[in-house]
């Protein structure tokens, strides 16, 4: 059970960190609340699990939720402070969710019961789409730095 103690834990501290995010970035606050909730949810099926009660392992629409968020956002101005870049706060956010993959991954394969694959694989799955979100948005964010042809020439993938 050690380890399923450790991704409790790991998944309190990235609702914390979704959160402080969100406290300290407000244009970007829908996404990291979104991701913190997640964690939330996560961490309370885990400590269900130890428990030995009963948990619904429900799938939700957080790729879609995650697209809908920038919708209609217009004038977002940068502020100069002494802080990370948004895009730095991003790859820390994927590097966690590395993290769970990794660790859930390695329950999932030492799993002997059924009800133990169907949770570590569904969590498996919840992390990588916080992955690919925030994947998503460092690549959304970095490319006007790797933009180097003119717009009037070239293919370039739709965005």
């Amino acid at each position: 059970m050690k380890r399923i103690e450790f991704a409790i834990k790991m998944e309190q501290d990235g609702e914390r960190y979704y959160r402080e995010q969100a406290a300290k970035h407000h244009g970007l606050e829908p996404v990291f609340l979104m991701l913190a909730e997640d964690e939330r949810s996560h961490a309370a099926v885990l400590m269900r699990r130890v428990e030995n009660a009963s948990y619904e392992l429900d799938d939700n629409d957080i790729l879609t939720d995650a697209r809908n968020v920038f919708h209609g956002k217009t004038d977002f101005k940068m502020e100069i402070k002494p802080e990370p870049e948004q895009i730095d706060l991003y790859r820390a956010g994927m590097e966690m969710e590395k993290e769970s993959i990794a660790l859930y991954s390695e329950l999932l394969a030492a799993a002997t019961e059924d009800s133990d694959k169907e949770l570590f694989g569904f969590l498996v799955k919840e992390e990588k789409a916080h992955h690919a979100i925030l994947e998503e948005l460092v690549i959304l964010i970095n490319r006007p730095n790797e933009w180097v042809e003119s717009a009037e020439f070239g293919l370039r993938e739709e965005y």
